[in-house]
């Protein structure tokens, strides 16, 4: 990812999202803090560049690593990390949730409400850098992974109550990887322009 970022940068490549799953990981950004990682030993846990604190990834979360051009996108980083956002709620409009930002709480979020309770689920999160106005990591999408995972972690340093991860499916929905994959690709093509199909990096 970083290689094709600096390729990218250099006029050697071109833009590229890569869509993938990984194995159960804990990863943290550069604003972790230790104490939020609650149970070290579960799973492996990586050190990023990227922004954000801990997050978890795994089978059934669609992650896309996002490498464009910003120099070509007006190189504005607050309409970029946006932008993600609108992408991810476009994605989620095509199966009627309804996806929103929270001043203060990075990511996309789906409110949730019963008798006499309420609370907020994040469903997707956000984790970026830039080198050279090119950017890289990107967006974890939850379409039906385990939830009691998130456990291990304080996601993204919310703690409070009222506010928790879901996913496509724990909403309701049977929606899989691929639905999910044909909704990100409708979606990006309003936010950021049309795309072609590129092959695997090997």
């Amino acid at each position: 990812m970083e290689a094709r970022a600096g390729a990218i940068a250099a006029g050697q490549a071109g833009e590229l999202v890569w869509l993938l799953e990984h194995p159960p990981l804990y990863t943290a950004g550069v604003s972790a803090k230790d104490a939020d990682l609650l149970d070290p030993g579960r799973f492996p846990v990586f050190r990023t560049g990227r922004g954000g604190q801990f997050t978890y990834h795994g089978p059934g979360q669609r992650v896309a690593y996002v490498m464009l051009d910003l120099r070509k996108r007006g190189r504005d980083v607050t309409r970029f990390v946006g932008d993600l956002e609108r992408w991810i709620i476009g994605a989620l409009a095509q199966f009627n949730v309804k996806g929103e930002i929270r001043e203060g709480r990075v990511g996309v979020w789906v409110e949730r409400r019963g008798p006499g309770w309420a609370r907020e689920d994040k469903i997707a999160a956000i984790g970026v850098r830039l080198r050279k106005w090119v950017s890289f990591h990107g967006v974890a999408f939850n379409v039906e992974p385990e939830l009691e995972h998130f456990s291990g972690i304080t996601p993204c340093g919310i703690s409070a109550a009222q506010f928790g991860v879901t996913s496509l499916v724990d909403l309701g929905l049977p929606v899989t990887m691929a639905d999910a994959d044909a909704a990100l690709r409708a979606s990006f093509h309003e936010v950021f322009g049309p795309t072609d199909n590129a092959p695997p990096p090997v």
